[in-house]
């Protein structure tokens, strides 16, 4: 008999049910203290799990539809191991030096199984999936063919990753502790968590044996679109039926183009980028699509054919790729100087940088997303989050937090330890290495000052409204104003500034479902912090494995037809490292360039939240007004690029069908399998693209043929613009 399906020994708190409905509906008030989490079990499988998604999720960001293997899967594919290995292993105590301990000490229960899956999910802020510093690293050897040292690598990489867990720690007082602060993210796991391990009685096929039989049939059909018919991972009917035509490649391209009449059959295109469409709320789909309906089918068709805005028509309708005035790839290496500066005498010779109207305008997008999150929580959460955090401070605590009192909390002393280590770690790498990061010690502290300012705040809006406003841009624009010219100087500060707020947030998130699941503090600590170092360390073992063997890795135009090393996020990283570091944005966005109207997008962001929060006013009776949630329009293509619009569709397509008529007509399959599924299409895809690269990709074994010759739309990168000749395009 399971642990945890026997009455657990049980604190009740009737009179202090926690105040948040949702947390009614889906904590338990009880809690089994003498459940042991220090398992050989749970240590094995969370090293494991830990070391294998970060290799898979690190190997994958490199392809041109890279895969994320989220924490979902690995809540699942570890359940039957933890109770095959309780069945298994023996019960036998053995003494160490004086400590007792047990490889079976029990049935496997929910707390180890919750610390497996924070272990393998350690280092990913907003599951990532891989340490975002690696980008730097990546940028630095395959775009810019300069040279950076592993060391200053790894330090780079695990100092950003550990930072923020310092004051992140500090705060758990105000943001994980107080019933208000619920966290709603968390909640999703805490379900999934129960599910899992609930008794099945039905006469229905167990989810083990349903997840072992749909990773077998995800892993044999991966080798279709990943080896032997590519072609299907996007496959355009415009572009097979108008093979010479500009305009209809460019509205049929799933990949470059919009996507009309675009579909794909391959689960790491539907999955890419916006994870998996199976484990996202209807809703939200419902509110992601709207917004992308409206960008990439009203404004950028308008803009681009419509307007011709920013000549528009000289470059691609979809492109992440920088260009002269003339439509010609940029050639960015020519206006870097020997010292890794700008060369001003080149630039000025070279000219302005322009971008395609789609990728401009992802940026101006991006502009009023930020503001308008901020405005819109504040217009419209604003008084529930000030009650909220007052309460939060008034001393009065759920059953919960009652539960939770009966751990050793952890001191405050291990959190200030690691912040000044990891800080003076941080400091050695800017002093001493400043020649390959750049970012001298000034830079390090105002990273710190705006990361651990925006913590708290940032924290509360996201523990109260799932929204979290990232620093992104914010970091880039002030660096880039500050200390223009150097562009590793600005990515750095970038991420020592904004990776680091979501590296505490996560961390917070993550002691808030340890709260939930009653699991002791230090505890939740130690493998937050281990598994953080651990990922880490592989993120960038297997970044410079990949970038010193893979020949040509990263550069597009040297790579063969139909290769998957295109590296479509680290792109759009290097594009931001040209646009905000070495030219900067003065050249770019201010007064000396092309794009200082996408300003206004500020203005837009912060005042579009105020006018539909006032419409609401004015017109109480028309509930849709409320629901115009105008961050979620604007963030909706966040993604975009490196997302295209058949990842858009597809995720969509598939998201409707599962969570909407399969959940409304087949809800007792719903629940039993659809996440399940989900990491089971993951786990076969991955394991399937690891076996493709070892036993054919690294040995030469090639096909050649139409179906892998890509979805067959050259023509969707060409300029529409009379005039203009790119290379592959006809002269019209």
């Amino acid at each position: 008999m399971d642990t945890e399906s026997a009455k657990p020994a049980t604190i009740d708190f009737d009179d202090d049910e926690s105040p948040v409905e949702e947390v009614r509906l889906t904590v338990a008030n009880t809690d089994d203290p003498s459940l042991p989490v220090w398992t050989f079990r749970m240590w094995f499988l969370g090293i494991l799990s830990c070391g294998i998604l970060s290799f898979l999720n690190t190997f994958f960001s490199y392809r041109t539809e890279p895969l994320l293997i989220s924490m979902i899967s690995v809540q699942v594919a570890t359940l039957p191991i933890g109770r095959f290995m309780a069945a298994v292993l023996p019960a036998k105590e053995f003494n160490l030096m004086g400590f007792k301990f047990s490889l079976n000490p029990g049935p496997f229960n929910m707390k180890e199984h919750v610390l497996i899956s924070i272990f393998a999910n350690a280092g990913s802020a907003f599951g990532s999936g891989s340490a975002y510093a690696v980008s730097i690293v990546t940028i630095i050897r395959a775009f810019y063919h300069r040279k950076i040292s592993f060391v200053a690598s790894w330090i780079l990489v695990i100092t950003t990753q550990v930072l923020g867990y310092g004051w992140a720690g500090i705060l758990r007082k105000y943001v994980v502790d107080p019933a208000q602060m619920w966290w709603p993210s968390s909640l999703v796991q805490v379900s999934l968590f129960r599910a899992l391990h609930e008794n099945d009685e039905s006469s229905q096929m167990s989810r083990g044996k349903f997840f072992v039989i749909a990773l077998g049939c995800s892993f044999m059909w991966y080798i279709i679109p990943g080896y032997l018919f590519p072609t299907l991972s996007s496959l355009s009917l415009l572009c097979l039926l108008f093979p010479k035509s500009i305009t209809a490649q460019q509205i049929g391209s799933g990949m470059r183009g919009l996507g009309i009449l675009s579909f794909t059959v391959d689960w790491s295109v539907i999955a890419s980028y916006l994870g998996s469409p199976l484990v996202t709320p209807f809703f939200a789909i419902v509110n992601v699509y709207i917004g992308f309906l409206i960008i990439m089918y009203i404004i950028i068709p308008v803009g681009y054919w419509g307007l011709d805005l920013y000549d528009a028509t000289t470059f691609p309708i979809f492109s992440s790729h920088l260009f002269d005035h003339r439509g010609q790839k940029y050639n960015v290496s020519a206006i870097v100087n020997k010292d890794f500066v700008i060369d001003l005498p080149n630039y000025e010779k070279q000219g302005q940088i322009h971008m395609s109207t789609f990728f401009a305008l992802t940026y101006g997008i991006g502009f009023a997303a930020v503001v308008s999150t901020i405005t819109h929580v504040g217009f419209f959460n604003g008084r529930e989050i000030w009650d909220k955090y007052k309460a939060s401070t008034e001393g009065k605590v759920d059953i919960h937090t009652k539960l939770m009192r009966k751990y050793k909390d952890i001191p405050d002393w291990w959190f200030y330890s690691l912040l000044v280590a990891t800080f003076l770690l941080s400091l050695a790498l800017c002093v001493f290495m400043i020649d390959e990061v750049q970012m001298p010690w000034w830079g390090l502290v105002l990273a710190c000052i705006l990361a651990s300012m925006f913590t708290l705040p940032i924290s509360v809006i996201s523990a109260t409204t799932n929204q979290t406003p990232g620093l992104n841009i914010i970091t880039e624009y002030i660096m880039g104003v500050i200390y223009p010219g150097r562009p590793i100087a600005n990515v750095t500060f970038k991420t020592y500034g904004y990776i680091s707020m979501a590296q505490a947030i996560s961390f917070l998130n993550d002691f808030k479902l340890g709260h939930y699941m009653k699991i002791p503090p230090r505890s939740m600590f130690l493998v937050q912090f281990i598994g953080t170092i651990i990922a880490g360390t592989i993120n960038i073992w297997t970044a410079w494995w990949l970038l010193t063997t893979v020949e040509n890795i990263c550069q597009d135009h040297l790579l063969p037809p139909g290769s998957h090393w295109t590296c479509p996020g680290d792109r759009v990283f290097y594009d931001a490292s040209v646009i905000w570091g070495l030219v900067g944005p003065k050249r770019i966005f201010g007064s000396l360039g092309p794009y200082s109207a996408l300003n206004w997008f500020f203005v837009i962001g912060f005042l579009g939240p105020v006018i539909v929060y006032f419409l609401h006013k004015a017109f109480p009776s028309q509930e849709w007004i409320k629901s115009v949630n105008l961050p979620v329009i604007f963030g909706s293509c966040a993604m975009m690029p490196p997302a295209t619009t058949v990842n858009f569709n597809s995720w969509v397509f598939v998201g409707v069908i599962f969570n909407f008529f399969i959940l409304k007509y087949r809800k007792k399959w719903w629940q039993k399998y659809n996440y399940v599924l989900s990491a089971a299409l993951d786990a076969g895809l991955a394991f399937m693209g690891i076996v493709l690269y070892f036993a054919l990709s690294t040995t030469g074994v090639e096909l050649s043929w139409w179906g892998t010759e890509g979805e067959h739309c050259p023509l969707a990168t060409c300029p529409m613009a009379k005039g203009v000749v790119a290379d592959g395009c006809p002269i019209h």
